[in-house]
């Protein structure tokens, strides 16, 4: 079985849904020390041609908790419609913005303010739509060693799940060493999105944009295609 382990991210970009898709098991943590300069409630969207951040507003509170101790803030409420409005706004002329939209409404729209039940939901219902059908499982569900650290706490999860085959997004190529899964019988491999190119509104093409962006512009024929062929495994 072929395992991937990562944070949750607020609607992140398509080399994250790629990973998802090649796999035969996500685990998505749940407690991971949440980290202001992360990812977890802010990505970026094509706004007049730049990029530019959308962030979820979180609660004042300890930067040494896990994400599902974290919780989005009591102005949310207000602020979700800024977001939704601002997104509105950016790809409202896209050609697949209508059936897009919807899958951000439900994103944006969902009442759990707890942080990780939030973006736990925005992975369940952007998968679905993107038609990912490999399962998430919470970290803090599996009966691994969480004191662990680092490939440490890889190694003791990959085993409790008895995963044959651990995949990394390839920036692991400096922090986890294959020598060191191949003596506990786990197989190390890093993915590498290709150069992913589409049209935006004819203008200079910017990158790395969240699925948002992605999802406006293509059809879910054409994003199937860049989540199976747009990649290399090393």
């Amino acid at each position: 079985m072929r395992i991937a382990i990562m944070q949750p991210y607020f609607m992140p970009y398509i080399g994250y849904f790629q990973l998802m898709d090649l796999v035969d098991e996500f685990v998505v943590y749940d407690n991971a020390k949440y980290t202001k300069r992360g990812w977890f409630n802010r990505n970026r969207i094509l706004v007049n041609g730049s990029d530019a951040q959308i962030t979820l507003p979180l609660r004042k509170d300890s930067d040494h908790l896990h994400v599902k101790d974290r919780y989005l803030a009591d102005s949310w409420e207000s602020e979700r419609k800024t977001i939704l409005n601002r997104i509105h706004g950016a790809y409202g002329k896209a050609p697949h913005f209508d059936e897009s939209y919807g899958v951000v409404e439900r994103v944006v729209g969902h009442d759990d303010r707890n942080l990780f039940n939030f973006l736990h939901n925005s992975l369940l219902v952007t998968k679905d739509y993107l038609g990912i059908t490999t399962p998430l499982v919470v970290s803090s569900t599996i009966q691994a060693d969480h004191e662990l650290k680092a490939e440490d706490r890889v190694v003791s999860i990959c085993a409790a799940r008895c995963a044959k085959s651990y995949i990394n997004p390839i920036g692991g190529l400096e922090l986890y060493c294959k020598e060191r899964f191949e003596n506990d019988g786990i197989g190390l491999s890093f993915i590498k999105t290709d150069d992913v190119r589409y049209r935006q509104f004819g203008q200079e093409f910017v990158p790395s944009l969240s699925i948002i962006d992605v999802m406006m512009f293509n059809s879910k024929e054409n994003i199937r295609e860049m989540l199976e062929k747009k990649f290399n495994l090393i």
